[in-house]
């Protein structure tokens, strides 16, 4: 949406509580999602030159009840018993009764759902994105993400879930589903999985918001405090990891007066808030992991056998290789090159769709000063990478090792991370 930015923050906000209305009382999520994206278009074309409304809230939902109306009648009025009683709501009234953000979000998370749907269904239904623009941020035609979202809904629907928030023994579960999927959205926000760009900014900021909102609806969950903190401890650094190209700059490397202190600080103060919470969840580990860079003035004060810890008790929560790979390197910072050689043992089958392995695996015999046995794994790595800007910064460490072999030099980059990637 082309507009002003508090006008688009506030419709983003508003579109999942006015879906929520609208689902609950025609108890069809996906004519009421179509209905709410129109709404939304309506609003993004008539605002700006008429104003936004007393009742933005009032407007959008009478809008959508208009538009969804208008569907049920064109199949025959399938519904039209239950839309009664949103007919009779007087015009621009705000709806009354509990904010249903977090039954949408619940739903457009339901655990029939792929991740991959998970996602797009809730950028659109929750987010407040058009198609068009979850296609763009996934680099897909806009036809392919209009199927996938379609299939998404067909799939809530088939499952027969009531549009109701789960009862508080389900709850937990449920969270963690939605959770999982923010994970997911930041993740490929902040490191795209392929195309010509190493982020894609706008699936970060969103990611936070709705974690953000995510938090307001549930205040006293830890884990969701944590992810928050996660986000914005690790997003911090955005300013600094890449250069004037837009290709990665390693951690070590980054130039940490850019950092943005003020999402740093936010972020050690939501991991302490997180931590008084209770046990630390798989996102607390990973935020308390992230504030230990994130509180190192410089990349060799970095108190790497913390972070080992850390990473030790994540392993043994979540059986995740990626923590493996992560620890790994944690393991040679702190007790050499081939005690995180060791750890990599295993891990090529069960990451095998990843250039991660054979990067780590370059890294790791980089530091131990033989680059001989590190080219063919960055080659590996290089060949395979999907991001553009992680494969030139691969290919360009391939010419640099090409060229310290050929003259002899064996000596290893101080450092401390994964090639390509900026840790943490």
């Amino acid at each position: 949406m082309n507009l002003a930015p508090d006008v688009e923050d506030l419709l983003r906000r508003l579109a999942p509580q006015v879906l929520g209305v609208l689902a609950r009382r025609s108890r069809d999520f996906d004519a009421a999602e179509d209905a709410v994206q129109e709404a939304l278009l309506a609003a993004a074309t008539h605002w700006p030159r008429d104003g936004v409304p007393d009742n933005p809230r009032g407007w959008l939902l009478q809008a959508a009840t208009r538009r969804l109306v208008d569907h049920v009648r064109s199949e025959a009025s399938r519904r039209r018993r239950e839309l009664l009683a949103a007919q009779h709501e007087p015009a621009g009234a705000r709806p009354a009764g509990e904010d249903d953000t977090l039954t949408v979000l619940l739903l457009c998370c339901h655990p029939s759902l792929t991740p991959a749907s998970a996602i797009a269904l809730t950028l659109r239904a929750v987010g407040g994105l058009t198609t068009a623009e979850v296609a763009h941020a996934f680099g897909v035609p806009e036809a392919t993400m209009a199927q996938r979202i379609s299939r998404a809904k067909q799939t809530v629907r088939g499952s027969g879930a009531p549009f109701a928030r789960p009862t508080p023994d389900e709850l937990p579960a449920r969270v963690r589903s939605v959770l999982h999927v923010l994970y997911l959205v930041f993740n490929e926000g902040y490191t795209s999985s392929r195309g010509e760009d190493l982020h894609r900014v706008e699936l970060v900021d969103e990611a936070i918001r709705i974690t953000r909102l995510v938090r307001a609806l549930l205040p006293a969950d830890a884990e969701v405090t944590g992810l928050l903190a996660l986000m914005l401890l690790v997003d911090a650094r955005r300013p600094a990891r890449a250069d004037a190209a837009g290709d990665p700059v390693p951690l070590p490397q980054q130039d940490r007066t850019l950092w943005d202190r003020a999402r740093v600080a936010e972020g050690l103060d939501l991991l302490d808030a997180a931590l008084r919470g209770g046990p630390a969840g798989e996102y607390t580990l990973q935020a308390a992991i992230a504030a230990v860079h994130d509180r190192a003035p410089t990349a060799d004060a970095t108190d790497w056998p913390r972070i080992l810890a850390l990473y030790g008790a994540l392993e043994r929560l979540t059986g995740n290789p990626v923590v493996t790979l992560n620890r790994a390197v944690a393991a040679a910072m702190v007790d050499g090159p081939q005690a995180g050689l060791a750890l990599l043992a295993g891990l090529d089958d069960r990451l095998a769709s990843t250039h991660r392995v054979d990067a780590v695996r370059g890294y790791l015999h980089e530091l131990a000063g033989d680059a001989a046995a590190a080219l063919p794994h960055y080659r590996r790595a290089a060949a395979r990478a999907t991001n553009l800007p992680e494969q030139r910064h691969l290919t360009a460490k391939v010419a640099e090792l090409v060229h310290a072999t050929g003259a002899g030099e064996r000596g290893p980059r101080s450092g401390g991370e994964v090639a390509g990637s900026d840790g943490g």
